[in-house]
């Protein structure tokens, strides 16, 4: 990066002495709002033409600036651009190189009607909605492969759990399914964040508008964007998409950690139910058996500093009166943080969800431990007449009864059986196996094969119409 101490500062008139090295450097943010560029030129070339178009700037003056900000991109694009620290952030670096191209009187009319305070909000816009459609992408893509998981494991049987315990049978496929529901609503909650920041504030000037008479609503159009904001004071000063976008990206990440957690576990010795690949996995230094779940560690771990990001921002936001304040420019970092680590983290659990080995069997084999068809007994003797708590209670001592003798449900006798209860038939039996508890759960959302198979016609129905609406397509952007 090139510092170029001597440049003239675009707001420089009204000082008589150069901003101190140490000033410039603890307050640029080129460093980072660099990654505006693409939202910047395509902001400032909507904003040229509108001026031209409305008698602002003449035509000639409108073909130099959209010939040279098309330059600037290629140099950007092709790494020959040199940023300078003082020129403090990116609107200024392109507006200082494009007067150097087509002359600094010339290049200067770009700023009419514009300030940087609604430059700046309209690429965050801008630069929001095409990182979000990215995340809803890499969403479709994590929400395909749990549900490629779940048709291949459709029937498998394991254990499901309340409190770490084991509770009831369920299928691996339901298991899948569950954290579908999670991904699909982060996908719904970033639509609905892309449909509220699809707004352009461009035309709202430093808080108070313009005198020019700027046509906001053909800007916003060359944008595509569906509007544009209300009120200028508002414009300029509001950050709610980036909040909204965080908490977004940090219910994702929780969400991911959640589903981590329980990879690690079950790809654990003690569980048994999975084997992740060796290409998401590493070893031990020093213990040469080892094969560690390095990737979902990460992730659960990196769901921390997302979060962080969101509370960074909302306490940055808590008290800044209206209407732009400079506290403003830390708003950039923690999300441009976010939003790379969610991508990256979806982009490879997606990956290694795909690859990830489900061992039937050992599954099957814990899902009737610990007693976890007891609820079919209770339910079992409800339709025999007796009140809900009463069987419940009779089952917990037939529980405590097989805890003693070491047996499991599946052991007992019917002569047993009915020491704790006369209406126990032979058909009790059926209930018992954890295949014949799942399928007993045949109602809409329930973990019975039927219902699942519907789960997942759903999503893929879901999938299909997000693909066609555009969702996560960065040609749109």
């Amino acid at each position: 990066m090139t510092q170029n101490d001597d440049v003239k500062k675009p707001w420089g008139g009204r000082f008589n002495v150069p901003t101190a090295r140490v000033v410039e450097e603890f307050t640029a943010s080129i460093n980072f709002d660099r990654e505006f560029y693409a939202e910047d030129i395509a902001g400032s070339l909507a904003h040229a033409r509108m001026l031209g178009r409305q008698g602002i700037i003449s035509e000639a003056d409108v073909k130099a600036i959209v010939s040279g900000l098309q330059r600037i991109r290629q140099e950007i694009e092709a790494g020959q651009f040199n940023f300078s620290l003082a020129l403090e952030d990116i609107h200024m670096n392109i507006e200082h190189r494009l007067g150097e191209l087509i002359g600094a009187e010339t290049a200067g009319r770009l700023h009419t009607g514009r300030s940087r305070n609604d430059q700046v909000a309209l690429d965050l816009r801008l630069f929001l909605r095409r990182r979000l459609r990215r995340v809803s992408g890499l969403l479709l893509d994590l929400i395909a492969a749990l549900v490629g998981q779940a048709e291949s494991n459709l029937d498998v049987v394991m254990p499901g759990f309340t409190h770490l315990q084991q509770a009831q049978p369920v299928l691996f496929s339901h298991h899948m399914m569950a954290y579908v529901e999670m991904f699909k609503r982060d996908y719904e909650r970033l639509q609905e964040v892309l449909r509220r920041l699809n707004i352009s504030p461009l035309g709202s000037g430093a808080l108070a508008g313009t005198s020019f008479p700027l046509d906001r609503e053909m800007v916003a159009c060359e944008l595509g964007m569906d509007g544009i904001t209300a009120n200028s004071l508002d414009a300029v000063s509001d950050r709610d998409s980036a909040l909204e976008a965080l908490f977004a990206l940090s219910l994702i990440m929780i969400h991911l950690s959640r589903i981590c957690e329980e990879l690690i576990l079950w790809s654990t010795v003690q569980f048994d139910f999975i084997s992740l690949s060796d290409s998401f996995c590493t070893g031990s230094s020093i213990m040469p058996q080892k094969k560690n779940p390095d990737v979902p560690e990460l992730i659960r771990g990196k769901s921390g500093r997302v979060v962080g990001s969101l509370v960074s921002l909302l306490v940055l936001m808590k008290s800044l009166p209206l209407a732009y304040n400079k506290d403003m420019q830390e708003d950039k970092e923690p999300l441009l943080d976010a939003l790379t680590t969610v991508s990256g983290s979806l982009q490879i659990m997606a990956d290694l969800i795909k690859e990830m080995a489900v061992k039937p069997a050992k599954m099957y084999s814990q899902a009737g431990a610990g007693f976890s068809t007891a609820t079919e007994v209770a339910d079992y003797l409800v339709r025999k007449g007796l009140p809900f708590r009463i069987a419940h209670e009779i089952v917990g001592s037939v529980v405590a009864y097989c805890e003693k003798q070491n047996k499991s449900l599946i052991d007992l006798t019917i002569s047993e059986w009915r020491n704790f209860s006369p209406l126990v038939e032979d058909d009790l039996f059926v209930l018992l196996n954890p295949e014949d508890a799942v399928e007993a759960k045949d109602l809409p959302g329930g973990t019975a094969s039927a219902q699942v198979k519907r789960q997942i016609e759903r999503i893929r129905s879901f999938l299909v119409q997000a693909e066609k609406t555009g969702g996560g397509d960065e040609a749109n952007n």
